[in-house]
């Protein structure tokens, strides 16, 4: 069989014909407006409000050589953490947690070095205050349109100004992203050839096709193709290196394309051993850093509910005793962090005190229930003592929901997933909570997206992603409630 040629339409690009807007331009310029945006504001900041508190200009100079420090400083931190990649210009959570702690440690540190150099007295506060509250407020609107303007132009090709060319084993750049992929990220792919799976196993590859590799040297001088895609399976060692040798002479590089079945893995993140790089499938329970911020987080965001829910406690402690026999408090017995057991604190809702062996999930309309315990339960205040666990350092603020020991083990024999939920502490809130898998779980299919949502927190645990889960628990958790 002989080797396909397939060429893309040149409309397949809206960008085509844009040749100067390459990704590397595009980056550049985002700093660009960066430090632009930063100088505006800087100056403006200053010079209006002395004009209006003083009716002068004040000094502008002063402010000018430092708002071109400011800018200067935060485009290089920013650059450091490949904030300008295009990708990461897309991901806005991502971009306003990097603008908001990069500008306020920034400011921070010039402050510190104003006061110790003593030329704090050349910046008046509310020059200072204004020209942070403005320029981080001129920042992040920047930063949204930025991040709907890139992605747009990812979605319609118009980066893709990089001439190259692809060989690929017969099948794979229909069936891969691959081709879309670099479509979208600046490489236009003028031909694609296509070599069938027989051919690239053959040892005689060169010989049998060297015209056809020829044609296509020939080809890439005359159209000026600056890359060279491989995409076959990464097992055809000889297939990869007769065509590397096939083209050493021509003067561009050559990359090779992850197939289907190694970009699975290569999607997590890449860790250097040695000389060794290796893919995380999974990644470790949380550093001790990590451990340590989410702890004080929990600390201080327990501390402070308590204060504030202290009233509402105290008068559901009396409801409950007013209204049904038995303790204020239900505790039964849960898995954290590790595995390891401990009792958690909840308001008693129902007439029952069940931890043992065999315990059954709370259901709709379930007679069990006091009538005050159907309230607690719609309005999650029940779950408030929990409170309580979170000081004691056996549950977080945020993680995945314990379950009852009797559940837990059932579950941990028939999800395979499951047990990776103790890789962190459970948590009162969760990120499968806020996304609606809260509540009973009478199915096998419900408890396995929980588990799903439960996972994804663990990979992808932040500060902000905590605080982002107690902002949606408080604004749509509890006015929402699907519990009971």
């Amino acid at each position: 069989m002989e080797i396909r040629v397939v060429e893309p339409g040149a409309e397949t690009s809206k960008g085509f014909a844009r040749s100067w807007l390459r990704p590397a331009v595009v980056e550049r310029l985002l700093a660009i407006a960066d430090a632009a945006l930063i100088l505006v504001s800087g100056i403006g900041c200053a010079v209006g409000y002395h004009v209006i508190t003083a009716g002068t200009l004040g000094k502008a100079n002063v402010y000018a050589a430092a708002s071109v420090l400011i800018a200067i400083n935060f485009m290089l931190l920013t650059a450091v953490q490949q904030g300008y990649r295009l990708k990461a210009v897309t991901d806005l959570p991502r971009t306003f947690r990097m603008t908001l702690t990069t500008w306020t440690g920034l400011f921070g540190a010039l402050l510190v070095m104003a006061f110790t150099m003593k030329v704090s007295d050349e910046f008046s506060r509310g020059t200072t205050i204004s020209f942070y509250l403005v320029g981080l407020a001129v920042l992040l609107a920047w930063k949204t349109v930025a991040a709907r303007w890139t992605a747009h132009a990812l979605r319609t090709g118009a980066f893709a100004n990089g001439r190259a060319i692809m060989i690929a084993e017969f099948g794979l750049a229909t069936s891969s992203n691959a081709v879309d992929d670099l479509g979208q990220h600046g490489y236009r792919l003028m031909r694609v050839l296509e070599i069938p799976a027989k051919e690239l196993a053959s040892p005689l590859l060169l010989s049998s096709q060297a015209t056809r590799f020829e044609e296509l040297i020939t080809y890439a001088r005359e159209n000026r193709i600056e890359h060279v895609f491989l995409l076959m399976n990464w097992s055809r060692q000889h297939a990869i290196d007769s065509i590397l040798d096939a083209l050493k002479i021509l003067p561009v590089p050559v990359h090779l394309v992850p197939d289907p079945h190694t970009a699975r893995f290569l999607r997590y993140p890449l860790q250097g051993t040695g000389n060794t790089f290796t893919a995380e499938l999974r990644r470790a329970p949380l550093s001790y850093r990590e451990r340590a911020l989410k702890r004080a987080l929990d600390l201080v965001g327990a501390s402070f509910a308590l204060f504030v829910f202290a009233p509402v406690m105290l008068v559901t402690a009396i409801l409950i005793k007013l209204t049904s026999k038995g303790p204020v408090f239900f505790r039964q017995t849960r898995h954290g962090f590790g595995g390891r057991a401990f009792k958690i604190f909840k308001f008693r809702t129902m007439r029952v005190l069940e931890d043992g062996p065999t315990i059954r999930q709370a259901e709709k309309d379930d007679p069990r229930v006091t009538p005050i315990g159907k309230w607690l339960r719609k309005t999650s205040i029940d779950e408030l003592p929990q409170l309580l666990n979170v000081l004691k350092g056996d549950m977080s603020l945020v993680g995945p929901r314990p379950h009852a020991a009797a559940h837990n083990t059932e579950y941990e024999q028939i999800i395979g997933n499951y047990a990776f939920r103790h890789h962190v502490k459970p948590g009162i809130t969760g990120w499968a909570q806020v996304n609606g898998y809260r509540g009973e779980t009478h199915t096998l299919d419900l408890m396995q997206k929980r588990v799903e949502y439960d996972l994804w927190y663990i990979n992808n645990w932040t500060l902000w992603l905590d605080g982002r889960v107690i902002l949606k628990t408080v604004t749509t958790v509890l006015l929402q409630s699907s519990a009971y």
